[in-house]
């Protein structure tokens, strides 16, 4: 039996839940799903330019695991991206936490 997802912690939500390619109905689009701790290893790594130890800590796992959530988050955004399909960000195991 597989081991239950630990919680990541990710510091606050983000305001927005879809991405799409401009002018195509979302109804008409297929949707890439990117959880929100997956957002938050984007965040973390790109945005604030943090070496995976360090962004590890901050979201409460291993750099390993730390690390393969931000390749899947590399995939799902790059799929999306390429394929013109819609980002949808919701879900995930996670908690929020506004101080690390």
């Amino acid at each position: 039996m597989p081991r239950r997802p630990c919680c990541k912690r990710v510091e606050e939500l983000p305001g927005v839940r879809y991405f799409k390619p401009r002018g195509v109905p979302l109804v008409d689009l297929e949707e890439v799903s990117l959880a929100f701790e997956e957002l938050e290893a984007l965040r973390l790594a790109h945005q604030e330019g943090l070496y995976q130890q360090e962004a590890a800590l901050r979201m409460g796992v291993s750099r390993a695991t730390f690390g393969r959530v931000l390749d899947a988050a590399h995939r799902k955004v790059t799929k999306a991206l390429v394929g013109g399909l819609a980002l949808r960000i919701e879900g995930g195991a996670y908690t929020v936490n506004e101080e690390p």
